[in-house]
């Protein structure tokens, strides 16, 4: 399958990129400096050097015959306000003229959607969040909003809480169970759920947590 990755060099991200190209797929990413990329990285994918906040590079990071984009930019102290948000508008933009059709971000456990099972652990994590990392929290908020106006994508999205190190289990859960602080996955199984989605639409259009 020909994919797209943003934020691959990212701790999310690298992970999409390695799990990806050990399942075979034609892999193309989109990097602010290909430096970050190990040589192995970069003579296995297709790089493209540019900004996820230029339309531009996004369009030419998403060439014709992608079939999906996977997204795992983080967010930072120092990045720009809406950087998510903005960089999935760019992306949403190219899909059609690449045919792409399926998108699968990850989000975080903070932004809470309906179907979440509201205990006062989850009330935390969003007052948590709300205070102390307002940056990320309102962006993936106004991600989640755009993303909900843009049906016609086959998106689904991952909320992870505590992401860590560590290996590759394959064994998690994935739905609206209850979460609190203390809920974590590693960056690598986010990534193995990522890639199991690209062919699974049990979860179109939703965002479940992840968690062991």
């Amino acid at each position: 399958m020909k994919l797209t990755i943003f934020g691959a060099t990212g701790t999310v991200g690298r992970e999409c990129v390695e799990q990806s190209l050990e399942a075979g797929h034609d892999v193309t990413v989109l990097v602010r400096t290909p430096a970050k990329l190990s040589e192995n990285v970069r003579s296995r994918v297709q790089v493209v050097e540019g900004d996820g906040l230029d339309g531009a590079a996004v369009a030419r990071a998403i060439p014709a015959g992608t079939a999906a984009v996977l997204f795992a930019v983080g967010v930072g102290k120092s990045s720009p306000e809406d950087l998510c948000t903005d960089v999935t508008r760019h992306i949403l933009a190219a899909m059609p003229g690449a045919g792409a059709r399926r998108l699968v971000w990850v989000g975080g456990g903070s932004t809470p959607v309906a179907r979440d099972d509201v205990t006062f652990g989850a009330r935390f994590v969003e007052f948590f969040a709300d205070t102390f990392m307002g940056l990320r929290h309102r962006d993936k908020e106004h991600q989640l909003e755009l993303l909900e106006a843009n049906r016609q994508v086959e998106w689904i999205g991952l909320r992870p809480l505590v992401i860590r190190g560590g290996p590759r289990r394959e064994v998690y859960r994935v739905g609206y169970d209850r979460y609190n602080m203390l809920s974590t996955i590693s960056a690598a199984d986010i990534a193995h759920a990522m890639l199991a989605m690209l062919e699974n639409d049990s979860w179109l259009h939703e965002a479940p947590i992840i968690q062991y």
